[in-house]
């Protein structure tokens, strides 16, 4: 993998038919093909649905689940052929012996499946309907980064944040019900990953690995943002000294994005070096790697202080 600066997409968007009858289903994946066009012809790399798409417009969508390896996904698996883009396709499934689940299915360049996130913490809703919870967060490898996915009310539990964290994503797509808001800046600042917000209505959000609010769609429902994956999360300390030695070897090819509230800052590289190569030669503490020293270091103390 190698990572570079990629085009993503948002889709913010209640579709108006579902898949309840032959012709509203035609009607449905005409609609999705017009985004997925839309988003392909402005350079997206990716493009991200809300939850639960193709039944969100569906009477009682927990009878409408669909085949793991087909339904709606058959036409997707196509539109992302033909235009040569990813998408992250969420919907209800249902298999007779694993029951009903709620997915995100990314799908690659090729129109291969990657893998799929179930949905861990369904609402009490759903359980009653009879949705099954996930028990895993997957993190993929892809050519245009490491990509994670969560599903709306698994935004409030630590459980999700904490596995996906130990994935290490670039990109989290979070298709959902309800937007996000500042949660969703806040689990891009804590992974000091890149999130994509694809809601079921409007202001479906890109944000940048620091926090910042990098898109924000409204009304247009497509909301799409250039992002570079060849970047890491930083504290300040430890790694602010180091600023200008780094400049003076690469340049303005290496940018830094400040957030001086959090003491924090993302630095970026558009060049031919893995950012990664650039942290080791300057010998730099990504955020993930300092708050672990910090734990061991205050377990040690403890522990000295335990034996006096």
């Amino acid at each position: 993998m190698k990572r570079r600066e990629v085009r993503l997409a948002t889709v913010s968007h209640r579709p108006t038919h579902g898949i309840d009858t032959p012709e509203n289903t035609a009607k449905f994946l005409k609609t999705a093909e017009t985004y997925i066009v839309r988003a392909a012809r402005m350079g997206a790399d990716l493009v991200a649905f809300p939850e639960v798409y193709p039944q969100a417009a569906t009477p009682d969508f927990a009878h409408f689940g669909e085949p793991a390896e087909g339904g709606t996904l058959t036409t997707i698996r196509d539109l992302a052929k033909a235009n040569q883009v990813m998408i992250v396709w969420p919907r209800v499934e249902y298999d007779p012996k694993r029951g009903l689940r709620n997915v995100s299915v990314l799908v690659d360049k090729a129109g291969g499946v990657v893998g799929r996130y179930e949905k861990m913490f369904p609402t009490v809703t759903e359980l009653a309907k009879g949705i099954i919870p996930g028990t895993s967060c997957p993190v993929f490898g892809t050519e245009i980064g490491r990509i994670g996915m969560l599903i709306c009310f698994d935004m409030n539990f630590r459980e999700v944040h904490d596995e996906l964290a130990a994935g290490k994503p670039d990109i989290v797509v979070f298709s959902s019900m309800y937007r996000g808001g500042l949660q969703a800046q806040t689990l891009a600042f804590e992974l000091g990953s890149i999130v994509v917000t694809a809601i079921d209505a409007e202001l479906g959000q890109i944000i940048g690995r620091g926090g910042r609010i990098v898109k924000e769609s409204t009304y247009e429902t497509l909301g799409v943002a250039t992002v570079n994956t060849n970047s890491v999360a930083m504290h300040m300390d430890f790694n602010w000294s180091k600023m200008d030695a780094m400049l003076a070897k690469y340049g303005k090819a290496l940018t830094f994005d400040y957030h001086t509230r959090e003491a924090f800052y993302v630095v970026e590289y558009r060049g031919d070096a893995d950012i990664y190569e650039i942290v080791k030669e300057f010998g730099l503490e990504t955020a993930d790697r300092y708050w672990k020293r910090s734990r061991d270091e205050r377990k040690a103390a403890l522990d000295r202080a335990n034996k006096v």
